[in-house]
Order: structure tokens, then C-alpha cells, then sequence
């Protein structure tokens, strides 16, 4: 590296350098508002003073027990201040936080528990039985602790050893802070569903979810003691780093262990909820609430969705009910959204159909995002601005993963020309907006959650009776987008719906299942291939129907 006179005898040293990272959002928040109410959760009240307190019990308790850095700490929990407390407590061992699915199957559990070597896992009562199961599979043969929720009790079986809230008991409340080493150690382990083998683990360093964390706070305009109701899962790229952002506001957690129309209008109107997170069917939730179990309020509510853009009359629901959708786009190897539609004042002047055209893009780069590209996957050069030509999506910067947990290949193929190779495809609008067209791998994406159409076309095709099938992302407005699975039965056979759903639900997890089944020709090229195109055209007219 060229010296310059800037560098002579002005070095890196404590006084001026520090490894980035989020755990020091909740020492400053601590410090700075003591006793403002960090979380709720049905009838319990915590501050920062006692939420900082907690995990610093719970790290010095993982300490004790041989916990450190580099270790794996699994945790299968719902959306509790248990989750929340891990988020700040198991990085502060030096440890990595393996957040579960808790929709997966055990035999995907049990495969993420031995290649994440998870040391500790902590399992709420409420998905016990598919950690019982996902243990006897497993190799690796962590503690476990047991989580009961003491303000919504579960009756599941009791699995490890130790009760979650006893285990901290032991724990030392001034154990001491300390970051991490270098920033550019791991901070999070969260794996990719969806694929066609196994999941991928992404592994996530301080730095990027430092920085993720702040691009929340100016992507949604956060101010001073928001108030965040936890309609997103925790366990979906770390809440998408929200977990760490609130306490860079002094903002308070609003808990909610399900997501439930009543629920989420009593959390609003008692809580006074700013910010919320969630899949298109969070919005469908609130939407289709009954009359029972709504509530007033009087504030603007910002929510943030990273699915399918929201259909049109969705969206002008929403505003009508007192939200304001900000739309978002990302992958669990950028932390979450590093994507936004960053909505110009102008285009409120535009027709209806103008204005639904500005919101079904996906948008243009968080601030903490430093490059975001449509490419030419093979020349690795930008395509023309002109909104039409199609090339993938990729990104580049410091809220991009460090890569994929013991899978070189994959990850030399996913950072190949120096761009993360999103498999999106896309188009670049001439204002540097961009646009999703077609994912390169069929992913669907239900709910929030990724689903293959090939690991779906697999299970049909195991069924005697189905000869051909493909399956592609129907638009549906609760869930987005939803499995449709089209088939060709064998000569002489025949099956039903009925019977192909309860095959897949033999053979899937339940999310995966195809809601809709046509039985028909497939479209094909002269080669063969089947034309999937063909059939995601058939839905073009729905794109815009609630």
C-alpha cells in the first residue's frame, strides 16, 4: 500500500479505532435511557437497564458452560424477550447466534444442528416435538435449555436439563462488555430454505449487521422511541437485523408470540406502534381483521415488506387503514432488505396505473449498501438502463455475507467477479430503479419464506400417477405468492387433488405444499424443455386482483 504523509506515524490504537459491531447499540441505549421500557411482552415490562442486566447474565451462563468464540448457540424460540435477549447475549460470548426456522421439518433441523456444530440449543416448549425429533437425527449433541414462556404457557415436553430463566439466574450481572475481536468476526448463522439439497448456511460478520441495523433507521425514518411490534420472525435473517436497530432509537420491542388480527390491533392501539415488519400476509391479517377485533388509533404506522410487491389494491387498502407501505427487497445473504423503494413525492401525482407501476419496483440501494447492479451474468458488465433488458441482480458491499458456512464452491460461485450473484433477474429503469422480472432458480416466494419449485416438482414426481409436473408462483394476496402445480398424469392413472396435496404434505413441509393443482398439457419448446413461462402467463391478469 502506497504511503502517504497522511500515514506517517498516525496509527490504528484503542483511542481511535474499534471493530464495528451492534452490541454497543444496546450499551449506549442502556447508558443513555435506563429505565425507558425496552420491551413488552403481555404483562412484562423491561428497560434497557434490565434488558442489558439479562444479557449479561445470559453471557457469562453460556461462559460458564464452556461457551466461546467461535462456538454455535441454536436457538428454536417465537418472537419473546428470550429472543431477544440472545441476539445481544450470545455475540457477547464471542459465540455465533444460529436462529431455527421454526416451520421446518425435523429432518432439516436436525441436518442445520450438525453442520452449524450448535454447542447450545435453546428450544421453546412450543416446538418441542420437532426438536425431539430433529435431536434423535442429529449427531451433534448440544446442551439443550428449555424456554417456557411464562406469559403464554405452552405444554410442550421439557427436553434438556435446565429452564431457560434458571439458566441465567446463574449468570453474572456485570459480566464484563466486550466486542468482538475484529468485526469481521461471525456474528450470526442463518440458513437458506428453498434449495434443492441441503440449506446453505450464510454466515453473517458485526460489521455488516452493524451497519444493516443503521440502514433500517434511515430506510423507515425511525425517530427517537419508536415503538417495533415483531410481526416479522426473529428467525428470518435475524429479524432482518431490527432486533439490534431498536436500540439504536432507545425504541421499545413490542412482543407478539403469533401473528393474530386481534392481537396485532390491541398491540397498536394500547402501545401506540410505530413500525412494523411482515410478509404480504401480515398485511392480509390486518386487512381482513373483522370488525371484533379491530381498534382505533390515531397514529401513521410505517410498514416495511420484502416479499412480492404488494398488489395494488393491497396497497390502497393499507393506506386507507392508517399504514404506509414501504416496500423492500433483499436475500438472507445481504442481511435481509438492502434494497428500497425510495418513493419520490412526484409520483403521488400519477394515475392510478403510473403509480402502481412506480411501486411494483424493487427500488435502489440502501445507504449502508455501496453497489447495486443489474449485470450480464457472462460479460459481467451493467445492462442498458432501459428498463427491458433482463440480466441478474447482484451486490456488492459491507452488508453482503462473508459467505457460506463450509461450502467453498458455492461461495466462490455466489462472490464470482466480485458481485454476489443474486440469482434474481431483473431489469435497470432509465433513474437507476430496478425491477424484478423472473427469479433464475424458480424460487417462489410464500409468506416470506422461499420455496424451490424443483424440490416441490420432485416430491410429484415420486407420486405413480403423475407423469410430468411444473410448478410455478401463482400471485395470492394473503401470501404473496403461493405454490400452483400443473401435471400430466400417466396414461391409465389417475389422481386427485385431494391425493396429491396429502402426498406432498407427506413429503414437504407444509408451507411448501401446492395450494392449486391443474391437470393439463405442459407447454414445451421443440427440445422438450418444459416452458414455465407459459405457465406463470396465465396469472399476468391477477397480478393487480386482492
Amino acid at each position: 500500500m502506497t504511503q502517504t504523509i497522511y500515514d506517517a506515524d498516525l496509527e490504528r490504537n484503542p483511542a481511535n479505532f474499534k471493530p464495528l459491531t451492534p452490541m454497543i447499540f444496546l450499551e449506549r441505549a442502556a447508558e443513555t435511557f435506563p429505565e425507558r421500557t425496552a420491551v413488552i411482552h403481555g404483562s412484562i415490562r423491561r428497560s434497557y437497564a434490565d434488558l442489558r442486566t439479562r444479557t449479561r447474565k445470559l453471557a457469562s451462563a453460556l461462559v460458564q458452560r464452556g461457551v466461546g468464540k467461535g462456538d454455535t448457540v441454536a436457538v428454536m424460540l417465537a418472537n419473546t424477550p428470550a429472543m431477544l435477549e440472545c441476539h445481544y447475549g450470545v455475540p457477547l460470548t464471542g459465540a455465533v447466534l444460529n436462529t431455527l426456522n421454526t416451520r421446518l421439518d425435523a429432518a432439516t433441523i436436525a441436518f442445520m444442528l450438525d453442520h452449524g456444530e450448535a454447542k447450545v440449543v435453546i428450544v421453546d416448549r412450543e416446538f418441542s416435538a420437532t426438536m425431539k425429533a430433529a435431536l434423535a437425527g442429529a449427531k451433534a449433541r448440544p446442551l439443550v435449555i428449555d424456554h417456557d414462556d411464562l406469559e403464554v404457557p405452552q405444554t410442550g415436553e421439557l427436553l434438556g436439563g435446565i429452564e431457560y430463566e434458571t439458566f441465567i439466574t446463574a449468570g453474572d450481572p456485570n459480566h464484563p462488555y466486550r466486542g468482538p475481536d475484529d468485526e469481521w468476526d461471525a456474528i450470526s448463522l442463518n440458513y437458506t430454505s428453498g434449495t434443492t439439497s441441503n440449506p446453505k448456511g450464510v454466515v453473517y460478520h458485526h460489521r455488516g449487521a452493524y451497519l444493516l441495523a443503521l440502514g433500517n433507521i434511515l430506510t423507515s425514518s425511525m425517530p427517537s422511541g419508536a415503538v417495533y411490534l415483531w410481526t416479522l420472525p426473529m428467525f428470518h435473517c435475524n429479524g432482518w437485523c431490527f432486533p439490534w436497530s431498536i436500540s439504536v432509537v432507545g425504541g421499545t420491542h413490542v412482543c407478539l408470540r403469533q401473528v393474530r388480527a386481534a392481537a396485532i390491533y390491541e398491540a397498536i392501539a394500547t402501545h401506540g406502534v410505530t413500525h412494523m415488519c411482515g410478509a404480504p400476509i401480515v398485511m392480509s391479517t390486518i386487512l381482513n381483521a373483522t370488525e371484533d377485533e379491530k381498534r382505533p388509533f390515531a397514529q401513521r404506522i410505517t410498514f416495511m415488506t420484502a416479499a412480492a410487491p404488494p398488489p395494488e389494491a393491497v396497497l390502497g387498502a393499507m393506506k386507507a387503514s392508517g399504514f404506509e407501505v414501504v416496500h423492500l427487497y433483499g436475500l438472507t445473504e445481504t442481511y435481509g432488505p438492502a434494497v428500497v423503494n425510495e418513493w419520490q413525492g412526484e409520483w403521488d401525482a400519477l394515475d392510478v396505473s403510473g403509480w402502481a407501476r412506480k411501486k411494483a419496483r424493487q427500488g435502489v440501494p440502501y445507504t449502508t449498501l455501496e453497489r447495486l447492479e443489474v449485470m450480464d451474468p457472462e460479460t459481467m458488465q451493467p445492462v442498458p438502463r432501459d428498463g427491458e433488458t433482463i440480466g441478474e441482480v447482484m451486490f456488492s458491499g459491507n452488508v453482503v455475507m462473508k459467505g457460506y458456512l463450509k461450502n467453498p464452491k458455492a461461495t466462490g460461485d455466489a462472490f464470482a467477479g466480485g458481485w454476489f450473484h443474486s440469482g434474481d433477474l431483473g431489469v435497470m429503469h432509465p433513474d437507476g430503479y430496478i425491477q424484478l422480472k423472473d427469479r433464475s432458480k424458480d424460487i417462489i416466494i410464500s409468506g416470506g419464506e422461499n420455496i424451490s419449485s424443483i424440490e416441490v416438482e420432485d416430491a410429484l414426481y415420486r407420486h405413480p400417477a403423475v407423469a410430468n409436473a411444473a410448478v410455478v408462483a401463482k400471485p395470492d394476496p394473503k401470501w404473496g405468492e403461493t405454490p400452483c402445480a400443473f401435471i400430466e398424469l400417466r396414461a391409465d392413472m389417475r389422481a386427485t387433488e385431494a391425493e396429491l396435496s396429502e402426498w406432498c404434505r407427506k413429503h414437504l413441509a407444509g408451507y411448501k405444499v401446492p395450494r392449486f393443482f391443474v391437470f393439463s398439457e405442459l407447454p414445451r419448446t421443440s427440445t422438450g424443455k418444459i416452458q414455465k413461462f407459459k405457465l406463470r402467463d396465465r396469472f399476468k391478469d391477477e397480478q393487480n386482483v386482492q
